[in-house]
């Protein structure tokens, strides 16, 4: 099958969601046997980077803004894969690219088109009337248009059959198992050392909670001067068309030694940062399935998240919920984990057992193939519509 991916950044990934999962299910794909092309945007990806894991790569320029960069690259991309690409599949990530699925449907009436959902993106505080009004249209979009709709988590796919009357398929985000020894030397220059800080990582957007978390963790050191005096809060992530909010975060922390930020980091230095903190929080209040909750229990860590029903749909049992916003309880839940250690620790264990069972990128990647090839099989009559 040649194979189509829009709506991303770019890949590798450096940060976000949907490059992370565009970027372990495309190469799984290239793995199966399958020519994969994915679009890229020069701000984000080398322009001169024409390959990646065997994934093809197709740099497009866009109007790098707040709101026109997604939609920029979306429309060329989609022209591109529906006059000279000509795949098997169009695969559309998001629901505000997938406002323009409707294209393929007169360009490339064979091709399969299919649209995930990653998240409500309406939800987040970062857009303003007009651009929710836009993502609200690229939902019904991402319904109308598409053969197939996948949804990334189960509270999704309740929210598109309810809203929309559609069916779809719950493929979620995944994990790769990790064994990832702890590396004082990488995570140096941060000024932290293994087990003697937390974690946050996500991007410094309103919606992922770091506000939160910071009153969090000076409440907490307040109620617990001893406990804390030696641990460190590390914020791993940077501004995504978010400065503004990331200077009321740098405010907020003024003054306080023991917040560590460290910006973007990916590789080995992600890898470090990760293996190395106690534990992981991410008190966000708009998720699709937060992979940084997925990759974090992967690496063996507890993890405290809001309860939100996307989070609560992996942590429920495995984790520990605090009530989304509550900076008095969220700083109950981390005193409760500094304290006991081995506490911390078996809720880790059990959280990668369960993540490598059930949230696995290679039994994704396979799912994902047989979604394709039963809607191909449909489209040349091999197989009769259910």
């Amino acid at each position: 099958m040649h194979i189509t991916f829009i709506g991303q950044k770019g890949v590798p990934s450096q940060y976000g969601g949907i490059e992370t999962h565009v970027e372990e299910l495309a190469t799984r794909l290239v793995r199966l046997g399958n020519h994969v092309t994915v679009y890229t945007r020069p701000w984000y990806t080398p322009s001169d980077m024409d390959k990646y894991n065997g994934i093809v790569l197709k740099s497009l320029p866009s109007i790098h803004t707040k709101h026109l960069d997604a939609i920029s690259h979306t429309l060329l991309a989609t022209l591109h894969a529906c006059i000279i690409e000509r795949p098997d599949i169009i695969h559309f990530h998001g629901v505000g690219p997938s406002l323009l699925s409707w294209i393929p449907k007169i360009l490339r009436p064979q091709a399969i088109i299919v649209n995930t959902f990653h998240c409500i993106d309406r939800e987040h505080a970062k857009w303003g009337p007009i651009a929710r009004a836009s993502l609200q249209l690229g939902e019904k979009a991402c319904a109308m248009f598409a053969h197939e709709v996948v949804a990334v988590s189960k509270t999704l796919v309740n929210y598109i059959s309810v809203s929309y009357n559609k069916r779809v398929n719950y493929i979620p985000n995944g994990i790769t198992p990790r064994r990832t020894a702890i590396n004082d030397v990488i995570i140096a220059p941060f000024g932290l050392r293994s087990f003697e800080y937390i974690a946050m990582v996500a991007r410094l957007v309103p919606h992922k909670g770091a506000h939160t978390l910071i009153d969090a963790w000076k409440l907490a050191r307040e109620k617990e001067p001893q406990l804390l005096q030696n641990t460190k809060l590390a914020i791993v992530g940077g501004s995504a068309f978010t400065d503004d909010y990331v200077k009321q975060l740098h405010e907020q922390a003024r003054g306080d030694s023991s917040i560590v930020f460290t910006d973007y980091q990916r590789g080995d230095v992600l890898k470090a940062l990760f293996a190395g903190a106690k534990f992981i929080v991410h008190p966000s209040t708009s998720e699709g399935l937060p992979i940084a909750i997925l990759e974090a229990m992967s690496f063996g860590k507890a993890v405290i998240a809001s309860d939100i029903p996307e989070n609560m749909e992996v942590i429920c049992e495995y984790g520990i919920p605090f009530t989304t916003g509550s900076i008095d309880e969220l700083s109950e839940k981390i005193i409760e984990l500094a304290k006991d250690e081995l506490y911390a620790a078996s809720i880790g264990h059990s959280a990668r057992e369960f993540v490598e069972l059930d949230y696995n990128w290679d039994d994704i990647a396979k799912e994902t193939q047989e979604m394709y090839e039963k809607r191909l099989a449909l489209r040349e009559g091999i197989l009769a519509v259910e």
